[in-house]
């Protein structure tokens, strides 16, 4: 039997004895977006003393789609409970179009993708970390940090100044603490995407079918420049129906958004949900104080999201996924990882090294196909096209797609089923992971 069984804060003490912590000063988790509230929460029932720290207060307003996919549930389990307190909707239905208009409808056997409001989620993770044990400080904006041998030391925007033995930030795309240590010194356009969205009650925006989840890939707006050859616009259009409100937005590729597209975001969604209205698809019209533009990582994972005494969880670290810009799952996972190698870590200078490879075996070849399969598509419309129609013609696929988007099957097993039947795309994907890594040695620094 552990000397420590049934006594986790136990472990936690002699752990923090071993690798020169004092086991009184907790783990700092700053963000408590779901990366960080989940981390929060982890960290918690390990027995380990976390302050959760934010500059918002909860429950504070979050752009984003607000779309799940089902496996969240299986992962997490205790969630499903938790849930039954805030409004959620799932669908089973997806409606997929092309660039060219080439559309299919693909319904699962039962429910594939949950729909929540940030504002409502978030709020709930929070006070699931807090349940669990986490100290939460809100109205903290940390504006720099530092790292050495003993400690993190951060100060924030009011002049108050914060020592951790680890840090887990979990602070957005725009992380400060990856900024200021030098860790993600800032996403080049190419591996973000401008999400262009509104949030609307039903009352002033709805959509038709709220059965269905709505996605358009390559989707080109009118009056935006023409791509070049067979390439397909670098973005993305969705409806998201949630049980008293509908989210319905664009996204681009930011380099992609510079080039191609000239105008300004809100006259894009405006335009977009006057097209929609004209297709039959939604009734009513788009509501400007509901609309925010916001970044996305889309490029893949950091390859190194942690570094001595700090580990980068969710959107700091780039744990999205490049193809279908989802983000609250992985945020979720990295951030329970990152828990997980604070707690089971003998020895603080491994943490980071634990975290990599945590993050690497569960989530890390699904993210980086992620985007070299986003790149594949777009590069010619005719792939996005194939795709589509192959959703019928393949229905083997297409149910194995949906099982793994419900919880019922692993990345792993998905990869091999799509890779043996489309034996090119496996080629392809193959060459592109080739390649970016040899560009990616040549740049690295002698």
């Amino acid at each position: 039997m552990s000397l420590f069984a049934g006594n986790p804060r136990g472990f936690y003490q002699f752990f923090a004895m071993i690798a020169g912590i004092s086991p009184r000063t907790p783990v700092l988790v700053v963000g408590a977006g779901p990366a960080g509230a989940t981390s929060a929460r982890a960290l918690a029932l390990a027995g380990v003393p976390v302050r959760l720290v934010d500059r918002a207060a909860f429950p504070r307003n979050k752009p984003c789609g607000g779309g799940i996919s089902l496996r969240v549930l299986t992962r997490f389990p205790y969630l499903e409970r938790a849930l039954a307190s805030i409004a959620t909707h799932s669908v089973a239905r997806l409606y997929l179009e092309g660039p060219d208009g080439h559309a299919t409808v693909v319904e699962s056997d039962g429910p594939a993708a949950l729909m929540i409001r940030r504002v409502e989620f978030d709020a709930l993770l929070v006070s699931l970390a807090q349940d669990a044990g986490a100290d939460l400080v809100t109205g903290v904006d940390i504006v720099s940090a530092s790292e050495d041998r003993d400690a993190v030391r951060l100060t924030t925007r009011d002049g108050r100044r914060i020592e951790a033995p680890v840090v887990i930030a979990a602070d957005g795309v725009h992380s400060v603490v990856a900024r200021r240590l030098g860790m993600n010194r800032g996403w080049p356009d190419s591996a973000v995407a401008l999400d262009m969205m509104e949030e609307t009650p039903r009352s002033a925006l709805r959509d038709l079918d709220p059965s269905t989840l709505w996605v358009a890939y390559g989707f080109n707006p009118a009056g935006s420049r023409a791509v070049k050859g067979n390439k397909a616009a670098e973005g993305y259009a969705y409806i998201f129906p949630k049980r008293d409100h509908v989210n319905i937005g664009i996204g681009y590729v930011l380099s992609h958004y510079r080039a191609a597209v000239d105008a300004p975001p809100y006259e894009l969604q405006r335009a977009f949900v006057s097209a929609l209205r004209d297709r039959g698809i939604v009734t009513g019209e788009s509501v400007r104080k509901n609309f925010t533009p916001f970044l996305i990582p889309v490029g893949g994972p950091l390859r190194r999201p942690g570094r001595g005494r700090v580990l980068l969880a969710g959107d700091a670290g780039g744990f999205v996924n490049g193809f279908t810009a989802e983000g609250i799952y992985y945020a979720m996972v990295s951030g329970e990882l990152a828990a997980h190698a604070v707690a089971g870590a003998a020895d603080v200078g491994r943490v980071a090294a634990r975290y990599r490879r945590a993050c690497d075996y569960e989530i890390g070849a699904e993210l980086r196909d992620s985007v070299l399969l986003q790149r594949y598509l777009f590069a010619d419309r005719r792939r996005i096209a194939r795709v589509i129609d192959g959703a019928h013609r393949e229905p083997e696929v297409t149910r194995s797609i949906l099982a793994y988007a419900a919880g019922r099957g692993t990345y792993r097993d998905l990869r091999r089923r799509l890779l043996a039947g489309a034996p090119l795309l496996a080629g392809r994907l193959v060459w592109e992971r080739i390649r970016k890594n040899f560009v990616v040695r040549r740049a690295r620094p002698s």
